[in-house]
């Protein structure tokens, strides 16, 4: 199962992010109180394997905005978590993630709209677009036909509940934010715990 921490914002927690297995690492230039600047972000990416996803979130955002950071820092991959239209996702040189809110069944649906190269399933909005911790009820996703979709799985994920998580959604990758943190700040014991759930323990859950 691949990994994405999010909200990284110093090179020691992405290093051992990276060092515990994750698959891609999560810069948030969004308003949140995980939020970056192009700057510090280069200065970590640059130290970083080539192998691993770089990932700018953006909140409706301009494309001229998104443009000019993906050139700046060295980012390998967007995640629109905004009101972006089907069309603003389209036509950049990186891969695109587009995340959409599930409260219901029905809100699947929206996903047909799209182009794009994953889906990021999250919870419904809170104060902020994502990162708040809360998680919505994996069994609508019954309901969706991925047909080849590369699906993210976000939205309330920890080591307790992961593996859970990974078997009703069996998505493509799950990320993660707020439950890897201690007092709003990453915690590398959580980051472990989290992966070794999430990557050798998918066969460990509730039957």
């Amino acid at each position: 199962m691949k990994v994405k921490i999010c909200g990284i914002t110093d090179l020691n927690t992405a290093q051992a992010a990276i060092n515990s297995g994750a698959d891609a690492v999560g810069f948030v230039f969004a308003e949140s109180k995980r939020q970056i600047t192009a700057e510090k972000a280069l200065s970590i990416i640059k130290n970083l394997p080539e192998s691993v996803l770089k990932v700018g979130v953006f909140v409706n955002e301009t494309r001229e905005k998104i443009e000019a950071v993906i050139q700046e820092t060295g980012i390998n991959v967007i995640q629109l978590h905004g009101d972006e239209s089907p069309e603003d996702c389209l036509h950049y040189e990186v891969p695109v993630i587009k995340s959409f809110s599930i409260g219901s069944s029905s809100d699947l649906k929206t996903l047909a709209m799209y182009q794009c190269d994953f889906y990021l399933l999250d919870s419904p909005k809170g104060k902020y677009r994502g990162g708040n911790g809360t998680s919505f009820n994996w069994k609508i996703t019954k309901t969706l036909n991925k047909d080849g979709k590369k699906i993210i799985l976000a939205g309330g994920l920890n080591a307790l509940n992961v593996a859970a998580a990974i078997n009703v959604v069996d998505p493509y990758m799950v990320d993660v934010s707020s439950g890897v943190e201690t007092e709003g700040v990453k915690d590398i014991d959580k980051i472990n715990d989290f992966m070794l759930h999430a990557k050798e323990m998918k066969e460990e859950v509730n039957k």
